[in-house]
């Protein structure tokens, strides 16, 4: 198993505040998706900051084969005011991308520590795996986009698609338990910290809060097996 780097020299490398608020995980334009968000209890936030200016509702978010279809328009974050966690805790949920649905991979994930997300300065740290192999660990913390691992990184625990038109199914989770937390990629703790790692000026307020789902733009995926278990 690989291990990740010692955080200290992650952080000074790495922990960073972006230039534009909530910035897009690529340059390219996003496209427009009909569907808005239907799917039951859920709600939805777009990145501030794509080109024309879109919407969750030109996303698609919704109930399908006992879990959701999430087809995206611009890059956003998807939660239900029912799932909040605080102290020790788990949120996963499966993704399964039938084929890279752009010219590049985008990633999908689950975030923690989620606060104020339906206003212009929301906070939530994710973790979110490639169909390529990669994964990446960042915030946002009030409206600020702040890299923790800001790079896409190769980890052998992330399953690679054979080919951009092969089907990839991830499980992506966070585990929170005392004061360490994992992101974790089907099983596997990809990266690992500590509460106090993420927390404080410039960071999260707590990593208790609301959990969710954390898609880029230009993604389609099946979402199943979402759940929050302390």
């Amino acid at each position: 198993m690989q291990i990740a780097r010692s955080f200290a020299v992650v952080l000074s490398a790495t922990l960073l505040m972006a230039p534009a608020a909530l910035a897009q995980e690529q340059q390219d334009a996003d496209r427009k998706v009909v569907g808005g968000v239907t799917a039951k209890g859920w709600t939805g936030k777009e990145d501030a900051g794509n080109k024309q200016g879109l919407t969750v509702k030109d996303s698609k978010f919704a109930d399908e084969a006992g879990g959701f279809r999430l087809t995206t328009g611009p890059a956003g974050l998807y939660w239900s005011n029912a799932n909040k966690a605080s102290g020790d805790f788990t949120v996963r949920a499966t993704f399964t991308e039938a084929e890279q649905s752009f010219d590049h991979p985008h990633p999908f994930g689950v975030f923690i520590g989620g606060a104020d997300l339906d206003s212009a300065t929301p906070s939530a740290l994710y973790c979110a795996a490639y169909r390529n192999g990669n994964y990446i660990v960042r915030m946002f913390s009030a409206g600020k986009r702040v890299d923790v691992v800001g790079k896409p990184v190769a980890h052998e625990a992330v399953k690679k698609a054979e080919t951009p038109k092969s089907q990839v199914v991830q499980e992506v989770a966070w585990s929170v338990k005392g004061n360490s937390l994992q992101c974790m990629v089907n099983g596997t703790a990809v990266w690992s910290g500590t509460r106090a790692d993420v927390t404080g000026a410039g960071k999260l307020a707590s990593t208790d809060g609301i959990v969710g789902i954390r898609v880029s733009h230009n993604s389609d995926a099946l979402v199943t097996k979402f759940g929050l278990t302390k």
